[in-house]
């Protein structure tokens, strides 16, 4: 339950909980941002040649007939990648370990599974928050009280990222 809860305050900013659940949140999520901020740059950029299928106007392959048979043609192209320094890739598979996979469907959508996608959070961590964060000594998350919950009376707050 503190997993998910910290995936989605990582994926959507602020989520709605208890106060005994929101200071649980706050220690796991505190030291994966802490660690998110000292990898931030932690990388080397690469070009790598990778082959791409090529594609007609409609986007669909384009393939052409040899020795009989249709196969797709494939064009060479060259790109830039990060490859993670093994102290940020340790640091990813640490973030990795602790939050859930997030699939995101767009609403006009909802129900097709061929425009789901898959949301790399951890790079999220790394990209957005990292920078966003470097110049802060701690204290990533706030807790704002909103007041008691109708059925048990319990404190219900709000767990936000700064």
């Amino acid at each position: 339950m503190l997993r998910s809860q910290v995936t989605q305050l990582i994926h959507k900013g602020r989520i709605i909980t208890t106060e005994a659940r929101a200071k649980e949140v706050q220690q796991i999520v505190e030291p994966i941002i802490t660690m998110a901020v000292k990898e931030r740059d932690n990388f080397d950029t690469v070009k790598v040649q990778a082959k791409v299928a090529r594609k007609d106007a409609e986007g669909k392959r384009v393939r052409e007939v040899v020795d009989g048979h249709r196969k797709t043609v494939y064009d060479t192209v060259e790109k830039e990648i990060k490859k993670d320094r093994p102290s940020r890739m340790h640091a990813r598979r640490q973030i990795l370990r602790t939050l859930y996979p997030v699939t995101e469907v767009p609403t006009e959508k909802a129900g097709r599974k061929k425009n789901t996608k898959e949301v790399d959070l951890v790079d999220k961590l790394f990209t957005e928050l990292g920078p966003k964060y470097a110049n802060r000594p701690g204290g990533y998350t706030r807790i704002v009280k909103i007041g008691q919950r109708k059925g048990d009376a319990a404190m219900m707050v709000v767990l936000e990222l700064v």
